[in-house]
């Protein structure tokens, strides 16, 4: 695969490093002076070295927004119970199911902080808050990690080229690689730190190694882990799973085997199966416990308890319904710049930008001029993890560009490579377009708020009503 580039005399792993090297100096550069510096949000160093001194629960002071907050009362019978005061009506929610009328709470007795974002990522800064406590750094480890994306990414696009899936060149899939890491909002994400940033490039990983286990379903077990730690890094990337189930269905046979060979069939998916469900369950079970810990559901991480501009709202439609669809929908799809008559001319909407507008060679996605056996199995995945983001009540907000894609922007990657359709002229300028774009958020974004309009009124722009 190396005859047709001047990199051909490269060992794999030389190549490998190099990417590595790029994305760190590129991610790093644009980081600029936050890569020294703890970010405004550092949850999950602050969870770290919260389970580092024992306790699942965030003490005082608090840096930072998103914080679920559960408040302990008494009520007037002397029963002592957890929740939150509803903001729609006057009454009192307690965890883990029931509520009550707030004439019934007669004593305030605190509030406790948690973390609601789902924890894994706070594992990876262990070894910063066993040194550092509660000021160590966030940004840097989180540009260290988004450096892993490069190599992992080709990792992938290869392993599509050795499964006869792809015909990609060694320079199409360096091109892929710099279209994924500097060509889509990944790049304004990998350089902050900030909680919802640093799970988006953690669970960007976690895709990646995933979807190299899932092809061909050679690596179950792999692909197991990667897709439970994904799950309590990103819960919409628990959706990823069709990817690997349908390449196992097309790997063992499919259709005409089932015809035929259905018992022998069954057990060789069972035994699969059992491989790949392994660490799922297992790491399904230990976020379950520690959210029914916490919150008195094995399914609550804490979104419900946080103190948010949207939470009449959730309280009356929940976090997901279809009554955010119309607004998720002009998001990813519809919202550009607005040109304005005065300097600076231009300014993005706190809802970011289009997805297709960011990265425009998604385009091609549309249009494949010849899908491999593996480009519906792409296809479904994508669908499944990006659907109920559809239907959830945040935006992404505040932001450049769609940032909730990134739950399944390296499955639209990885069509683009099995599509069949050579990267000429008209696909090279799109991605360079997408390179300029990206380049021109990392460097604004957070840093020139003149670009950005984030009142109220600018939230309200999309919302549907």
């Amino acid at each position: 695969m190396y005859r047709s580039s001047g990199l051909k005399k490269l060992s794999p792993r030389l190549l490998y490093a190099g990417l590595y090297v790029v994305g760190l100096v590129v991610f790093a550069a644009l980081s600029g002076n936050r890569l020294f510096h703890q970010s405004a949000d550092p949850h999950y160093v602050y969870q770290a070295d919260a389970w580092l001194h024992g306790k699942l629960s965030i003490d005082e002071p608090l840096k930072g927004d998103d914080w679920a907050k559960v408040e302990t009362v008494v009520l007037d019978d002397g029963t002592e119970v957890r929740g939150r005061r509803l903001q729609s009506r006057p009454m009192f929610k307690i965890a883990g199911g029931g509520e009550v009328a707030m004439t019934r709470v007669k004593q305030h007795k605190g509030v406790t902080a948690y973390v609601s974002f789902p924890p894994f990522p706070a594992v990876i800064f262990l070894p910063q808050a066993l040194i550092w406590g509660r000021a160590a750094n966030d940004v840097f480890p989180t540009v260290l990690i988004a450096a892993l994306v490069l190599p992992l990414l080709l990792l992938v696009l290869r392993r599509l080229n050795e499964a006869g899936l792809a015909q990609r060149s060694l320079r199409d899939q360096l091109t892929l690689v710099a279209t994924f890491a500097f060509g889509t909002v990944f790049l304004f994400s990998a350089i902050r730190g900030e909680v919802w940033f640093t799970a988006h490039v953690i669970g960007v990983v976690l895709a990646l190694i995933y979807a190299w286990a899932a092809i061909e379903a050679k690596h179950p077990i792999v692909a197991g882990v990667a897709l439970g730690l994904a799950a309590i890094t990103r819960p919409p990337m628990a959706f990823m799973f069709p990817l690997v189930l349908l390449e196992a269905w097309r790997v063992y046979g499919g259709l005409d085997r089932w015809r035929s060979e259905r018992k022998a069939m069954i057990r060789e998916l069972v035994r699969f199966a059992i491989k790949l469900g392994a660490p799922v369950v297992t790491i399904a079970a230990v976020a379950m416990v520690l959210n029914y810990v916490r919150f008195g559901s094995p399914t609550e991480f804490g979104h419900s308890y946080l103190e948010v501009r949207q939470q009449a709202q959730i309280e009356q439609h929940g976090l997901f319904s279809y009554h955010y669809l119309a607004r998720n929908l002009a998001v990813a799809f519809t919202l550009l710049p607005e040109l304005i008559d005065k300097s600076p001319y231009v300014q993005i909407s706190g809802h970011g930008l289009a997805l297709w507008f960011t990265t425009p060679i998604l385009l091609a996605v549309v249009w494949p001029k010849a899908p491999t056996a593996i480009h519906r199995a792409l296809w479904v995945t994508v669908a499944f993890v990006a659907i109920p983001i559809l239907f959830y009540q945040n935006s992404g907000w505040v932001q450049f560009g769609y940032r909730f894609s990134l739950d399944y922007l390296p499955f639209l990657i990885l069509l683009i490579a099995i599509g069949g359709r050579k990267l000429g002229r008209i696909s090279q300028g799109l991605i360079v377009l997408g390179i300029a774009i990206n380049l021109f958020g990392a460097l604004t974004f957070g840093r020139d708020f003149r670009y950005y309009r984030t009142g109220g009124d600018a939230y309200s722009t999309v919302v549907a009503h």
